[in-house]
This record gives structure tokens, sequence and C-alpha cells, in this order.
């Protein structure tokens, strides 16, 4: 017997990569489970699905940075109760100090979709009762035919996992120009924020003020406190973008509607700007 659940949940992270550096993602999770009936004559109760699966898919992965644990180009190791990372990517080197809850290490050369799988069966499978013989998830990006980009960020005032300082999405957007899409200033800003770190402007520091890392001359720093602890990052200038406000969807909605604005204010402009998969903001200039 085989039961399913579509769209059980959706997970918002980062990784990093060798080629792309760090990078946002939200996949869709399907999941099967296959086994005999129990005493209730079910595989597993749905609501039993959703509190026990779903809340360890939160726990391990989402709103986390998951780093390839096996790669070459990554050492971790541990300074004052923090983890810190350093990555070597063709982008350059991403350093990141960070409470241990912060940080998925999936036991890969490689983080994607398979790998990502595997991770998640590994420390499920054993959570669920002996009739279920096997697990299966399908991890799977939105289906789109709009434009979408990958961003990273961190929301320090945030009270959940959002203030983790590399996590992230990957979002669609829809810019209207006087109530027609554009998909000229859509491509744009797609390009513009493809494989993107969205820093604050308040969350820079100097490579000096940095207590757990060290940061190169053509890095930027961040470093804040959050309610689950102290945060640190340095990444490649090239991999940023520094914005003037925090980086929740309703402020980047507004950032790219008053960006559009300064080219031409005599055009009204409409942002739909997404986070993740079905929730984001839009912004009116």
């Amino acid at each position: 017997m085989i039961l399913f659940v579509r769209d059980l949940t959706v997970i918002d992270f980062s990784y990093l990569c060798a080629k792309r550096g760090m990078l946002g993602e939200s996949y869709i999770v399907d999941v099967e489970l296959h086994g005999g009936l129990d005493q209730t004559s079910m595989v597993l109760d749905f609501a039993k699905v959703k509190k026990v699966i779903k809340h360890a898919i939160d726990q391990l992965v989402d709103h986390k940075l998951a780093v390839p644990a096996l790669s070459s180009a990554l050492t971790m190791d541990s300074s004052a109760g923090l983890q810190r990372i350093n990555f070597l990517s063709a982008r350059g080197r991403i350093s990141m100090a960070a409470p241990a809850q912060a940080i998925a290490a999936v036991s890969s050369d490689e983080i994607n979709e398979h790998s990502i799988t595997e991770f998640l069966q590994q420390h499920i499978t054993p959570l669920l009762p002996d009739n279920v013989q096997q697990l299966v998830f399908t991890l799977r990006p939105e289906a789109s035919n709009s434009f979408y980009y990958h961003y990273s960020h961190g929301l320090k005032k945030h009270d959940g996992n959002c203030q983790r300082i590399a996590h992230g999405h990957r979002s669609t957007i829809q810019i209207y120009t006087d109530g027609m899409l554009t998909p000229r200033l859509n491509k744009y800003w797609c390009e513009r924020w493809q494989d993107i770190y969205l820093g604050s402007a308040e969350d820079l520091c100097s490579a000096a003020a940095l207590q757990h890392l060290t940061a190169g001359t053509d890095d930027y720093s961040f470093r804040y406190q959050a309610a689950q602890g102290w945060f640190e990052l340095t990444i490649p200038k090239t991999h940023c973008e520094i914005v003037p406000c925090d980086t929740t969807v309703e402020c980047l909605a507004e950032y790219i509607a008053a960006e559009l604005k300064q080219l031409d204010n005599t055009r009204q402009y409409k942002v739909v700007a997404y986070e993740g998969v079905g929730k984001g903001a839009i912004a009116v200039s």
C-alpha cells in the first residue's frame, strides 16, 4: 500500500555550490509512504504525516544553509559556541559563523535534489512506525513560466528562523508598467539578482569588526546579534547587492519599484515579488 501527500510543505533554504557560490532555493515536497496497514487500517494517519514529517523537514533543512560536508572546498570548525564554515567557490571564498542550528551538513560532495532527498530519508525514516517500509520524497521547484531568481539573505529582526543570516528562496517576479506585464524588466531584475546575496546596509561592518571570521578587500562583511545568537558572514562583493532597507519581501518589492520610478517617473510600476512559493508582496510606484 502507498500513502501519498502532495505539496506537504515548501523548503526555503540556501546552499553552497562549487560553481555558483551561495544560492537560495525553494523546493515543494511530495511524500510517499510504502507499507502495510496498522491496527487502525492506515499506513499512517495524515495528521501524523504532517506533524512528524513536516516538523522534521523544518528542523533539518528549512531556513538553513545546506553545506556539502564531503566537498574538498569546505572546512568546518567550532569557535566560541558557533559553527564556522569556509567554502571556496568559483566565485570566491564564502565564510560564515553562526549557531549550529543555522547549518545543515549534508553527507555529500554536492547539494542538489538528490542529496537533500537522501538526507531527509536518512533522518526521518527512523521516526516512523515499523509498518512503514519505505519513505519516498520528491523535491521539485515550482512550475512557472515567469522569470525567477535565487537569492539569499538574513532578517535579524525576525523572531523565527528567517533571522538566520544565510537562508533563501527561488522567487518569481512580475513587473507591470502602466498595467501591462513587462518581460524586459522581469528579465533584467532576474539577471541582476541571479544567485545573489541581498544584504541590508545596516548589517554591513568592517573586516576588523568581525569576531570570528577574516575578510578580504574584495569581500563584504556582515554581522548581527539576533534572538538565536550571533551571526557573521563574509562573501565576495560581486556576489552581493546592498540595499538601504531590510530584506523582507515587502521592502524588496518597494526597493524595486523605487528603482524603476527613478528611471522613468512618468510611468506607474507595479512589482509583484515572491518569497519562494505562493507568497510575496506587491508594491506600486
